[in-house]
């Protein structure tokens, strides 16, 4: 198959990570896979093309308008590739009525002044077929496909066993962990939850170690959504201050999985509106790469529904500080469940079963 993805690329943003490994395995399957445009040298590793006709599928990865090519450019597209064989991946569920929780919606009218009906007219305009990453699509007319996965060639320390692991993450000075938290992530809706995580684990802070925090906007409120009173960026430089945590810049997506295993514990954090629609990103499996011991931030059914039950020590609930006391008592127990999710994640959810689930969703 001559597959052509359509999206920005951005070193440290949305769906970079997938799209690159979807080229990587493509081409080693035997497929041809491309990212429409001229060829970047930020991305000398991706095949760019603007042959609309050499291709036979378009597949269209949307998290904001954006993501779609400037004119003439999108018209350049659309003229050359029938719409039939036209396919959007939804990441943010955008194709759904107005949807919010707590205050992140699928549609920002707050800031960009489109509806939700222009964006569903919108979608349908431009492809026959939506899938969206979640096991639950609300629409009857959208399909499910996660498009994000797990590379086990990318796991940054594949240990033997659980004895093994926790020995060398639980090893002290030089050889030892440089932090005891870090998150990756960028400040879109998901202060609420990152408040709470770091209220609880605050009477733990000088066992822990450094906390580190790199991504966009971690260090302030931006003016701009201070001037629109946008809820969706908040955060709380007092409360950073008092657990003595370091912030910092984002990571480009490449150096994401070492940067995650400089620290004993990695949240994975979904955003609220993620939590109520299923939706899964990158970090959802990526995290299982790095050399850390994941902490599931997420809601049970989904746990389970992705991870496995062998996943479920690594989800505290709502006892975090408990959990997390326990993990650095025993942390061969939770060593024991990070492996086994590795493996269940490798059977079911790596890049190659994606690239089949793909192209049976493509053909159907």
């Amino acid at each position: 198959m001559r597959l052509l993805f359509v999206s920005r690329l951005d070193r440290s943003a949305r769906a970079v990570a997938a799209i690159t490994r979807f080229a990587a395995i493509g081409k080693r399957l035997g497929h041809e896979v491309a990212v429409f445009g001229e060829p970047r040298q930020d991305f000398e590793s991706v095949p760019h093309s603007v042959d609309v006709n050499a291709f036979d599928f378009a597949l269209f990865v949307v998290y904001e308008a954006w993501d779609f090519p400037e004119l003439p450019h999108l018209a350049h597209l659309l003229d050359r590739m029938p719409k039939e064989r036209r396919v959007i991946v939804d990441c943010t569920g955008t194709y759904n009525e107005t949807i919010t929780v707590e205050h992140d919606s699928n549609h920002l009218e707050q800031l960009n002044g489109h509806q939700g009906w222009e964006w569903v007219e919108g979608f349908d305009a431009v492809a026959k077929k939506v899938l969206q990453p979640t096991l639950t699509p609300l629409r009857n007319d959208v399909g499910s496909f996660l498009l994000f996965g797990y590379d086990p060639l990318a796991v940054a320390r594949p240990y033997r066993s659980a004895q093994e692991a926790s020995k060398a993450w639980s090893a002290r000075g030089d050889a030892g962990k440089p932090h005891g938290i870090v998150y990756v992530g960028h400040n879109w809706q998901r202060w609420t939850q990152l408040r709470r995580f770091f209220e609880a684990v605050e009477p733990l802070k000088d066992r822990l170690g450094p906390i580190q925090l790199r991504g966009w906007a971690w260090d302030q409120r931006p003016d701009w959504a201070v001037e629109h009173g946008f809820a969706g960026v908040d955060v709380d430089p007092d409360l950073l201050k008092r657990l003595g945590v370091e912030v910092g810049g984002p990571i480009p997506f490449d150096e994401v999985i070492e940067w995650q295993g400089r620290a004993r514990f990695c949240p994975i954090f979904h955003r609220p509106l993620f939590n109520q629609l299923g939706l899964v990103t990158n970090r959802t499996f990526e995290t299982f790469c790095s050399d850390t011991i994941p902490l599931l931030m997420l809601p049970h059914a989904l746990v389970g529904a992705i991870y496995g039950r062998d996943a479920l020590p690594l989800a505290p609930g709502d006892d975090v500080r408990g959990r997390l006391e326990d993990m650095m008592r025993r942390p061969e127990v939770y060593w024991d469940a990070v492996l086994k999710t590795r493996d269940h994640l490798a059977a079911r959810h790596s890049y190659e079963r994606r690239f089949e689930e793909l192209v049976a969703a493509l053909e159907s």
